[in-house]
């Protein structure tokens, strides 16, 4: 169900908790992240624009996107994620482990 490639996107973690999973890939060209599952639902935010390929078991979906694009998927979505641009791409994954324990109000870093 997977690509065949041979390079593995590379995902820094960037906060991993009981609340949240916080990871940044950084995808070569050609570059998957390998057929998963992801056990929380979860937000994207490309960090620079490129064309992401999605093998989601039954068909390939190419998705152009810009910097600053984001998008959202339910837990329990299976895919590999392969950089179908000519050039090094990178996005910003923001997994939920426990919504109730976001908080929405504005808070100094």
């Amino acid at each position: 169900m997977a690509f065949t490639c041979t390079i593995p996107a590379v995902p820094t973690v960037q906060r991993d908790d009981a609340d949240l999973r916080i990871t940044r890939y950084d995808f070569l060209p050609g570059a998957a992240t390998g057929w998963h599952t992801h056990g929380w639902p979860y937000f994207v935010t490309m960090l620079t624009a490129g064309i992401l390929r999605v093998h989601n078991g039954s068909e390939i979906i190419e998705t152009v996107l810009q910097a600053g694009d984001a998008y959202s998927r339910p837990m329990g979505v299976q895919h590999d994620v392969m950089n179908g641009s000519e050039h090094p791409i990178a996005f910003v994954e923001i997994e939920v482990k426990r919504p109730q324990a976001v908080i929405f109000e504005a808070v100094a870093p």
